[in-house]
């Protein structure tokens, strides 16, 4: 499995550049799948159904399952999020997996930039950005002048986001060899 993150500010355009990316990549027959981290709660289940019900009852997991779908519900109650690598081992097989969040996981990044956001790019600050898409090219302060091997990308271009990505999409395996293991950090 293969790994590769976007990166971006809030309302930069990254789901939306992730709508066009994914059919972009699984139609070169790849199978593709997606990890978001968000800061903020997050509920796929409604008040007054029975899973919702059971969930607020105490139980740690609630499984749904339904015709077209199935979602796997864990519970924190107060214990720390879990690390990327954890996330990763519970994910079915794939050919990559997109990641959305974990800012400061080591791994590959492509980050969404849109001048009319009036905010710095997250980058330098941010580990693992390889590249920036844009609507255009920054425009940086010098202390923060793009450096060589920093790719800056079209963001109207797909099919050489997609190339891009799959080249430098990191065998997840050569992330975590060793004992160092990614941490949740949004």
């Amino acid at each position: 499995m293969k790994i590769f993150g976007i990166a971006g500010h809030s309302g930069m355009g990254k789901t939306t550049l992730l709508e066009r990316l994914v059919p972009a990549i699984a139609a070169r027959g790849l199978v593709v799948s997606l990890i978001k981290h968000s800061h903020k709660n997050i509920d796929i289940d409604r008040p007054g159904k029975d899973s919702y019900r059971l969930r607020e009852s105490g139980c740690k997991e609630v499984l749904l399952l339904g015709n077209d779908r199935w979602a796997l519900m864990h519970e924190l109650r107060g214990a720390p999020e879990p690390s990327l690598d954890y996330l990763l081992d519970r994910m079915q097989h794939c050919d990559l997996v997109l990641i959305e969040g974990f800012k400061h996981g080591n791994f590959p990044k492509l980050e969404v930039w849109r001048k009319s956001g009036s905010k710095d790019t997250l980058w330098p600050d941010w580990p693992g950005i390889v590249a920036i898409a844009s609507d255009q090219p920054p425009t940086l302060p010098a202390q923060r002048a793009i450096t060589p091997g920093l790719s800056h990308l079209d963001l109207s271009d797909i099919a050489s986001i997609a190339e891009f990505v799959l080249r430098h999409a990191a065998q997840r395996e050569a992330l975590w060899a060793g004992d160092s293991k990614e941490s949740a950090n949004g």
